[in-house]
């Protein structure tokens, strides 16, 4: 065995799918994107080869099998250099050789990028076990998250009257009201048509106070899932006006709800739960067994900012996924202390 840097996006993509837990997070368009923002980026295979002597041996074609992988981008925050990789790594976590150079590896990469620390939130479920694995590789828990650590997914192998019985009422409610309204929904794989969801999304975060994203970051994330059909625009419209949008992403053995916006009109006539219809029944006819909603918080957690957009999530019918939350690999300890520091007041402050 020995780890190598990833060059071949058919052979990464065809490992990465291959196991039904991972996502785009791990994708080899996700990273593709990051290199358009100019960000340095690490992809990293762990392979088995079969040698020239043996494959002679045994009259055997030589050749070599992926066993494992991981993506990350070197963040160059004020807060502390690191390496961030989420939803990594891809890998057999019952071989534990292979996930401990897989870790070593990490941490070398990180060495080698300048980081201060490497910060990596698995595809693994939250358990005593999964914690406990964590800590034999010498990762602790990290001061903020990376990526969603609490989401609500949904079984795509129920049918559609199955999801719908499991919907609370007042969302079937709206999808009838939507029916009866005659809104219709329209799909697009075109980057050019971001610039109208950015335009929305500037709007809502007018009306809910947040930091929205760029246009180019989120039409140049577009542009990388795109041309593979990874990457579809769902849009909701009453008599021509734009109602809701969502930001779709398909990838292996699962579709994600990205991003989502309304305009005020959409508030009103209830667009969104019908985007998530159609998203569903597309995700199904692709064979993908898993939609994932992504972020929700506990449901005593009136508190939080992200308290309502949960509630409609759990409207329909989600199952609660909890994976093992970020952990660190810390590389020069001084400068983590501060980075600590930092993100313990941030989180404190933002209620996250």
């Amino acid at each position: 065995m020995k780890i190598i840097e990833a060059k071949n996006r058919k052979e990464w993509d065809e490992f990465v799918t291959s196991h039904p837990e991972a996502n785009f997070l791990q994708s080899w368009d996700f990273y593709e994107f990051y290199r358009a923002r100019g960000n340095e980026v690490v992809r990293r295979i762990a392979i088995e080869e079969t040698s020239r002597k043996v494959a002679k041996e045994n009259d055997i074609p030589g050749k070599r099998r992926v066993i494992g992988a991981y993506a990350g981008v070197v963040e160059k925050a004020k807060r502390g250099r690191h390496l961030a990789i989420a939803g990594g790594p891809i890998v057999d976590w019952g071989k534990l050789e292979v996930v401990e150079a897989l870790f070593k590896d990490m941490a070398e990469q990180g060495k080698q990028h300048r980081c201060a620390f490497v910060r990596v939130r698995p595809q693994l479920e939250r358990s005593e076990e999964s914690l406990e694995l964590m800590r034999r590789l010498g990762a602790r828990p990290a001061p903020m998250y990376l990526s969603v650590e609490f989401a609500g997914v949904l079984d795509m192998r129920k049918d559609e009257e199955e999801i719908l019985k499991g919907m609370r009422q007042r969302l079937r409610r709206a999808l009838r009201k939507a029916a009866k309204n005659e809104i219709t929904v329209e799909t697009s794989r075109d980057p050019k048509d971001i610039h109208q969801f950015y335009e929305i999304q500037m709007q809502t975060a007018g009306r809910h106070g947040f930091v929205a994203f760029s246009e180019d970051f989120l039409t140049k994330q577009f542009a990388a899932f795109a041309p593979h059909d990874e990457a579809v625009l769902y849009t909701a419209k009453y008599q021509g006006e734009i109602l809701a949008q969502n930001f779709m992403i398909f990838y292996g053995n699962e579709a994600s709800y990205h991003y989502g916006v309304s305009s005020e009109l959409g508030t009103k006539l209830s667009g969104a739960p019908l985007l998530h219809m159609q998203a569903m029944r597309d995700a199904r006819a692709r064979g993908i067994e898993r939609y994932n909603f992504w972020g929700i918080v506990g449901e005593d957690e009136t508190w939080h900012r992200f308290y309502g957009v949960s509630q409609f999530k759990r409207g329909f019918g989600v199952d609660e996924l909890k994976y093992v939350p970020a952990h660190d690999l810390v590389l020069q300890p001084a400068r983590y202390a501060l980075t600590k520091l930092i993100e313990t007041a941030r989180k404190k402050k933002r209620h996250v």
